[in-house]
């Protein structure tokens, strides 16, 4: 036997409750022979029926009356719960949770993070920084950052640009600045463990792999930054870390006709979850920040 849907149970309360046809078809925006059908169809399920039809109106009948008590309750709380996700996914006050690479979202992004909250106050942030790549469902996040294109299907994946790996080093470096790409070789050099393996393109083509054994090594690009300022070596990094370095001439370019490989920047979220007002609002302002940073080239 079918079962009644949640469709026609909350029809047939909205029908007891006006006592009309007429007035159930004009709150439920059907055509009154739609509300007669399907509660005719509710009845012909149930093997009962449910409402009395006169020229004065409807009545429940004996079965209609139990069967109306049983239901309320249960449409009106659903109907609660469709409301309370309705205003938690359209509502621009609210929580959103974001995840970023730590070397993204920490520096790069600080102005983005000051501009967003002083324009959408009522926007509480929660933002996770890590290097992992952990499952942004597990830790019930909106939506994510990450670098390179993600292996996981069930995850729309919306690609924003990339950022270019440069070489940069320390006006105050002892040693001489390379004029070309194999005297990086006799260099010292500062790597974070993510980019130690300098792989390097030309801007016309070309490429160079260039192995190496560097002088300094951290897991954390920060502390790579900090050692090259402090004239330790050349560095292979991102772009976006460099760059204020770079305008207040605490750093300059080698070799500026070489770059390391794209990072490529994707948004990712489920596939399964609507994402919320917040988090499309979250991702235009992020869209249109990078737009304008000189470190990052926008897709097209």
């Amino acid at each position: 036997m079918r079962k009644p849907s949640l469709d026609d149970l909350n029809i047939f309360i909205v029908a007891a409750n006006q006592r009309s046809l007429t007035a159930a078809a004009a709150t439920l925006k059907m055509t009154i022979a739609t509300v007669s059908r399907r509660i005719s169809a509710l009845e012909a399920t149930l093997g009962v029926e449910l409402l009395y039809r006169s020229t004065k109106g409807l009545t429940l009948t004996p079965h209609g009356e139990s069967y109306y008590r049983e239901c309320e309750e249960l449409v009106r709380a659903l109907d609660q719960r469709i409301l309370d996700l309705d205003q938690t996914l359209h509502s621009l006050s609210g929580p959103l949770k974001i995840m970023a690479p730590v070397n993204l979202g920490s520096g790069p992004l600080d102005a983005f993070w000051r501009h967003f909250i002083h324009r959408y106050p009522e926007i509480a942030l929660t933002i996770e920084l890590d290097n992992n790549v952990v499952d942004i469902r597990d830790h019930q996040a909106d939506i994510a950052l990450r670098s390179g294109p993600q292996k996981d299907s069930t995850l729309i994946q919306k690609y924003l640009g990339y950022i270019e790996p440069i070489l940069v080093a320390s006006p105050t470096m002892k040693h001489p600045i390379p004029s070309m790409v194999k005297g990086l070789q006799a260099c010292p050099s500062v790597a974070a463990k993510m980019f130690s393996e300098w792989q390097l393109f030309h801007q016309e083509g070309t490429q160079h792999a260039c192995h190496k054994s560097h002088f300094h090594i951290s897991n954390d690009m920060n502390i790579v930054l900090n050692l090259t300022l402090s004239g330790a070596g050349i560095s292979l990094m991102p772009a976006s870390m460099v760059a204020n370095s770079l305008q207040a001439g605490e750093l300059i370019r080698v070799l500026p006709e070489w770059r390391g490989r794209h990072r490529e920047i994707f948004l990712v979220w489920p596939y399964r979850r609507s994402l919320s007002a917040r988090a499309k609002l979250f991702r235009s302002e992020l869209i249109e920040f990078l737009s304008h940073q000189s470190w990052f080239h926008s897709a097209d």
